[in-house]
């Protein structure tokens, strides 16, 4: 995903534990549910086309509707059912914002496999967005449109209370010659063996509970994930006695490797884009992005910076 986008990384998937855009999708049967006390789409509901070359696009349609249909993949935390049967989720939630200020109040969810959400969107048309999270890259460039970069996510490392060997980089781990937990799949560990960290001081575990154990225990001084995956740990683990250090983006073999996730939208679709851009960067400047991001282990560490662009994702 990034040059830019760390692409691949696997973590437990379930309602509470956030997993990565490339690995561990689920896979949910096809359906509608209407956000916000709607009426469930049924089946052979036939959804609107999107486009320019029908009825005037698909953003005028949708204002006139007062209603439009996204592309989800039921994976937490960015666009899932949760355990009362609400549709919600980061990318969600803050798709619903910027919908409802373009005049759109009523947002229906398609859910989909991951690997089908764009598909699902340029060639079968069931949806007219995607609100799934999805990370920017050259290759999905190529086949859909994408949103100013909704947010980051930074790696970070799970640590003892008070962060007792000062560990803010993978080059610190290697230095101290430290013992780091990371999450089998995940690029972490990738990171750790390119940055120089020893193979024995790596320990690949299978889930994020057992990342926290290994930190509690001190079988391993750090853990290194997400820091979207991090938080979540620690506020599911009140008294565990870890914390999170701030997120950055690793510089690996010269290059920093960034990671960023946007709404998707057609490529014809140019005027839809250019009306939803100038919303969603109002509210990651206003503070209305993190409002809305925080419940789902968002931090003002997501927000992307200036020079993190599609234009950059894109092309890198």
């Amino acid at each position: 995903m990034g040059a830019v986008a760390a692409s691949g990384r696997k973590e437990l998937m379930n309602q509470r534990s956030w997993s990565r855009r490339d690995f561990l999708r689920r896979t949910a049967a096809a359906g509608a549910v209407a956000l916000g006390g709607g009426v469930v789409l049924g089946a052979c509901q036939q959804v609107p086309q999107g486009g320019q070359g029908a009825g005037g696009g698909t953003l005028q349609r949708a204002r006139d509707a007062g209603s439009i249909t996204v592309g989800i993949a039921n994976e937490a935390p960015y666009g899932f059912t949760d355990e009362n049967g609400n549709v919600t989720g980061e990318s969600v939630e803050v798709g619903r914002a910027v919908l409802g200020k373009l005049g759109i109040p009523q947002v229906n969810a398609v859910t989909v496999d991951f690997g089908a959400l764009i598909s699902g969107l340029t060639l079968s048309r069931q949806f007219d967005m995607i609100t799934a999270g999805m990370f920017i890259n050259p290759e999905r460039c190529q086949a859909a449109a994408f949103s100013v970069p909704d947010y980051t996510a930074p790696t970070a490392f799970l640590v003892p209370t008070g962060n007792p060997a000062g560990v803010q980089t993978f080059d610190q781990v290697r230095d101290q010659n430290l013992t780091l937990a990371v999450l089998s799949g995940a690029v972490e560990q990738g990171y750790a063996t390119r940055s120089g960290v020893p193979e024995g001081n790596i320990q690949v575990l299978g889930d994020q509970n057992a990342l926290l154990q290994a930190v509690t225990t001190g079988r391993a001084q750090a853990a290194a994930l997400t820091n979207i995956s991090l938080n979540n740990v620690v506020s599911n683990n009140p008294g565990a006695g870890v914390e999170v250090t701030p997120g950055f983006f690793p510089t690996i073999e010269g290059e920093q490797v960034v990671s960023a996730g946007a709404f998707v939208f057609r490529r014809d679709d140019t005027d839809f884009v250019n009306a939803f851009n100038p919303e969603l960067t109002g509210m990651h400047q206003s503070g209305e992005w993190l409002q809305i991001a925080q419940p789902f282990g968002f931090t003002q560490d997501n927000i992307p910076a200036a020079d993190v662009t599609t234009e950059r994702l894109c092309a890198a």
